[in-house]
């Protein structure tokens, strides 16, 4: 009996039956079949040749024969033929068979795959055409979420690792794997326009124009927030839409308001959130007139939303304009010795021979970025006692920031790290609602009122320029903030009242007023809402006849009554009726004892579990808290942006582009609600363990 290596072929099994199977020196199972010597029953012949990977042996009127597992075609297939004339046969003549350099795996797959099939069975190599349709999906998928770059299907590396995993799959070329990344897209956008659509609250916009580092191209990225049926605030980027020149108020325009009518918002539009620049105000306007009032809230009063981060930065740019060159010293050392290599080592050591515990590194402002300014500043004066004595270590440094240079350094640092903790509020990844602003941009009012009574001169100007550019401001933001924490049931009217009393004094009571009286406008414009819709309130009905009541109740299907169902509910009497329901409803909410103020509060959950007892207020809860009070939203998409259009993907269509960020902005939607915790995770999320676990324990050894 001829047999291959005795390490990788099993012994033959008894021979008590005429057919059995092996495995092969791959592992595979392969047929044996009696000689034809019917004296020779007892003993097997085993099919040791690799060409049986391709054939398999069949006893046809007596004959054995060899069948092609790619194209079928029967060949003579006993020992004494030989398997020369199969080698050529799978080599040049079959039109299917796998030809040079294919992987043997890829044989072997094949072969258990059709052997599965002829038993009827299902096996796990079996990967056939939905299954590479699949795969592929994934494939784009990966990209999508991950922000890898397309070239990835050209690696040697990735190809090698897929090939190894499964054999069967064909991998895709860049144009291909584009193809199936826009199809997704375009599926998605389906999806979500249609959840848009369904959805029953209104919906806010953010948006901001940005131009990418690399390249001289702009985008325009548009952004959806809403408050879902079931009371979770979503935010979807449905608009990543290259600009061209000239960025002014007509064609920024022109593609917010093509937007607005391609994805069905503009007539369910609440707000739209945009930055201080001014071809956004002209922008705004423009809108504004194209709009129907009728649709919008107010008639459009709450359209226009001034980005609250813009804000706080015009402010204290503003304050770091008196500092000027207040600073300049400690701003020139830390450029001075961050500058190369060889006095970045300098600096390291001066600083472990003063036993400077901390290991932060010296980092140069950004002139037009106050936050920067503050984290040099903070990390600056950590080494403050460190700057002198290099004053011996290199003779080209000559300028040593002076005692009265770090007590401004200082004084900076401590007004500006409040400024810096609610930017980071305001700039989170989780978006907060709206209610959540109110308390610390008050306390930052508070403040700088605090510090016009500072005996440092400086403090002193620095505070008088800040509030007089917050007050410009301020106006643009106070009614939405004040109607969002009015809205919280851990504040009501309480905090409203509390801050009022603290800004605004004798006046405060006014100011509540406003506030109610703005509120008191939502609530008769959503009741209109709802008679426009054919519900009819309670009040209506308590305020006719039984006549009247019941003549309703028999016509309550005829739409020719609406319009008396609509003039009644505008009548004198009426109208009075709807207000004490409404002063009622308004009422009972805030003459309740307000909700514990507890950490994780979960003000929309709140309001779900409220909403039998605050129908009206409930429906202006989801419209107003979901209103953005800054861009971030749209500014966190060009933090991938930055990524998008670097070197390995500057030259992409932008089209490719818009698939790539709306894309990976619906996929981690998607996974966001069945994984709570999820987090986008990218290409440049790259760390070990230990190294990440020594970083957090210097950062609190800091």
């Amino acid at each position: 009996m001829s047999t291959t290596s005795s390490a990788s072929t099993p012994a033959p099994r008894p021979p008590t039956s005429t057919t059995s199977e092996s495995q092969s020196l791959f592992g595979e199972e392969v047929e044996s079949i009696p000689v034809e010597n019917p004296q020779q029953q007892g003993t097997k012949r085993r099919t040791t040749s690799d060409v049986w990977n391709h054939f398999k042996k069949k006893n046809i009127d007596g004959k054995v024969k060899a069948q092609c597992n790619y194209c079928g075609r029967f060949m003579a297939g006993a020992s004494t033929s030989g398997t020369t004339h199969l080698k050529l046969h799978i080599a040049k003549s079959c039109p299917s068979a796998p030809k040079e350099g294919t992987d043997i795996r890829k044989q072997v797959l094949v072969k258990q795959h059709n052997r599965a099939r002829s038993k009827g069975i299902s096996s796990p190599s079996v990967f056939n055409e939905e299954d590479q349709k699949a795969s592929r999906r994934d494939l784009a998928r990966m990209v999508i979420l991950h922000e890898y770059p397309l070239a990835i299907v050209d690696h040697v590396g990735f190809r090698d690792f897929v090939g190894g995993l499964r054999p069967n799959f064909k991998i895709v070329g860049r144009n291909t794997l584009k193809r199936d990344i826009k199809k997704i897209y375009n599926e998605k956008k389906q999806k979500t326009m249609v959840e848009i659509d369904k959805n029953a609250s209104k919906v806010a916009i953010t948006t901001d124009l940005w131009t990418a580092n690399n390249s001289k191209r702009s985008f325009m990225v548009i952004t959806a927030h809403y408050i879902s049926g079931s009371w979770t605030l979503e935010s979807r980027v449905i608009r990543f839409i290259r600009m061209p020149s000239p960025h002014d108020k007509y064609s920024l325009s022109k593609i917010l308001l093509e937007c607005l009518s391609d994805w069905n918002i503009d007539l369910k539009l609440s707000a739209i959130t945009v930055d201080n620049a001014s071809n956004n105000d002209g922008m705004m306007k423009l809108v504004l007139d194209k709009l129907q009032a009728s649709s919008l809230i107010l008639g459009g009063k709450l359209l226009h939303v001034r980005c609250a981060a813009h804000i706080l930065n015009l402010v204290v740019q503003e304050g770091l304009n008196v500092i000027g060159d207040g600073i300049e010293k400690v701003r020139s050392s830390v450029y001075f010795w961050t500058q190369s290599p060889k006095r970045t080592e300098i600096f390291e050591k001066v600083s472990r021979q003063s036993h400077i515990a901390s290991t932060k590194e010296l980092v140069l402002d950004c002139r037009t970025r106050w936050n920067s300014t503050y984290l040099m500043l903070s990390t600056a004066l950590i080494y403050k006692d460190v700057f002198p004595r290099l004053l011996c270590c290199e003779s080209q440094y000559q300028s040593a920031p002076t005692n009265r240079d770090w007590e401004v350094a200082q004084i900076v640092c401590e007004k500006l790290g409040y400024f810096h903790k609610v930017t980071e509020l305001l700039s989170g990844t989780a978006y907060p609602t709206a209610n959540h602003y109110f308390p610390s941009v008050f306390q930052l009012k508070l403040e700088l009122n605090q510090w016009l009574s500072s005996e440092d001169e400086l403090v002193k100007k620095m505070a008088a320029k800040m509030l007089a550019k917050f007050d410009k401001y301020w106006s643009d933001v106070h009614d939405i903030m004040s109607l969002a924490i009015v809205l919280d049931p851990r504040y009501k009217l309480m905090l409203l009242t509390f801050y009022f009393n603290k800004m605004y004094g004798s006046k405060a009571n006014e100011e509540i007023d406003k506030v109610k009286n703005l509120l008191f406008e939502l609530f008769a414009e959503f009741d209109i809402e709802n008679i426009d819709r054919g519900v009819i309130y309670s009040q209506v009905s308590s305020c006719t006849s039984t006549s009247t009541s019941t003549s309703s109740a028999a016509h309550e299907h005829d739409d020719t009554m609406r319009d008396y169902d609509l003039f009644v509910s505008n009548a004198t009497t009426n109208i009075g009726q709807r207000s004490r329901d409404i002063i009622s409803e308004f009422e009972l909410y805030t003459s309740e004892k307000v909700a514990p103020r507890t950490e994780n509060f979960d003000v929309l959950g709140w309001w779900k579990r409220n909403a039998s007892k605050y129908p009206t207020l409930q429906r202006i809860a989801r419209d107003i808290l979901a209103i953005p009070m800054t861009t971030v939203a749209s500014e966190s998409a060009f933090s991938t942006s930055g990524r998008l259009l670097s070197p390995h993907r500057s030259r992409l269509h932008h089209d490719t582009l818009e698939a790539l960020m709306c894309g990976q902005s619906w996929l981690w939607s998607e996974l966001k609600s069945v994984l709570k915790d999820a987090t986008i995770q990218n290409i440049l999320d790259d760390y070990e363990e230990d190294e990440l676990e020594e970083s957090h324990a210097m950062e609190l050894s800091d």
